[in-house]
């Protein structure tokens, strides 16, 4: 488990770089809240529409060949987009290409690398390792949007993507150096598609408070999600602020995930995981309200960075103990399947 989270935490590193060098580049040349949006659905789409084939995928197939063959995609699409900007000016569209290919990739990522944690670890340590595989993932959400913007000051765009290929290229070498037990499932291979995405509803349909939590969790997202798209004009074009800014508003955010998952990797110790996860999206939602109250000045901007490091420490309070519930109550061969419908719902 360590070797494949230090593995993820570098590719993170180069990804959250990488994606803020893209997304502030967007905000500054076009400071157009239509193409962020656009920019939002390339890179949530695949995740909307291609989700069920990947929760699939990630119960039929290696669950290791199809992390690994994702982070190698994300990795060579950065890789062949450094090349082409090498020689051509860097047009709106590439931009958007790749963060269409980032979020396929994506897509059958998160719901092969979830499942493989409980593979790895004992159940009743679920919690405590996915607090720390939160805590690598919000170090390096820190340091990527400060690299990144260092970057994107000192180097062309085209230098900015190898960071990703750098990334991808550790993440697949962890994953590879790894032995994962095999599941035994005999029938994974009988089974056409529509009948296994069937199944994957039904661990839903059987689980009322997870169908209810999810339910609500939507309900949030319908709201929340939007606003990620958008979050970085927040700073470049309401506050009117650099991309320094911007950095130091992401690290914020990840700060406060790092707070929350070291305290779900150390010393909390949570009895009930669904209310726990209530108290999470009920903090998102106030912490959003505080951030659209700010007014445009220098103190207005202040206290938004600070709400958001508490928007990041609820987002983990959330997640967190959702995730360890699925990976203790559901069963190891629909576990794809129930992750990727998490992805395509909140989408």
């Amino acid at each position: 488990f360590l070797t494949i989270a230090i593995g993820q935490a570098i590719s993170l590193i180069g990804s959250s770089a990488v994606q803020f060098a893209l997304i502030w580049w967007l905000a500054e040349q076009t400071a157009s809240p239509m193409i962020m949006g656009v920019a939002g659905l390339a890179a949530y789409l695949p995740m909307a529409f291609l989700s069920p084939f990947a929760g699939v995928a990630a119960d039929k197939y290696s669950r290791k060949i199809i992390c690994i063959t994702a982070d190698l995609s994300m990795g060579l699409a950065a890789l062949a987009a450094a090349f082409l900007l090498n020689a051509i000016t860097f047009p709106i569209w590439a931009v958007l290409v790749i963060l269409f290919v980032r979020g396929i990739g994506g897509t059958f990522h998160q719901p092969a690398i979830q499942s493989i944690i409980p593979q790895l670890v004992p159940a009743e340590e679920l919690v405590r390792v996915n607090g720390w595989m939160q805590l690598m993932t919000a170090g390096s959400f820190i340091l990527g949007p400060v690299i990144g913007a260092a970057l994107y000051a000192a180097l062309p765009m085209s230098l900015v993507l190898l960071t990703d290929v750098i990334g991808a290229i550790f993440a697949s070498a962890a994953l590879a150096a790894v032995k994962i037990p095999r599941l035994e499932n005999h029938e994974r291979h009988k089974v056409g598609f529509f009948a296994h995405f069937k199944e994957g509803i039904q661990v839903y349909r059987e689980d009322k408070k997870l169908l209810t939590l999810i339910i609500a969790e939507v309900l949030c997202m319908l709201f929340f999600a939007p606003l990620s798209t958008f979050y970085p004009l927040m700073t470049s074009d309401y506050f009117d602020l650099s991309a320094m800014y911007g950095s130091i508003v992401e690290v914020a955010f990840a700060a406060g995930m790092m707070i929350a998952a070291v305290l779900f990797g150390s010393v909390l110790k949570i009895k009930n995981k669904i209310r726990t996860s209530y108290l999470g999206l009920w903090g998102i939602g106030v912490a959003t309200t505080i951030c659209g109250l700010m007014p445009a000045t220098f103190v207005g901007w202040i206290i938004f960075a600070g709400t958001c490091a508490a928007m990041g420490a609820f987002g983990n309070v959330h997640g967190i103990p959702l995730t360890a519930y699925i990976q203790e109550t559901v069963a190891p061969e629909k576990m794809g399947r129930a992750f990727s419908l998490i992805g395509q719902v909140t989408a």
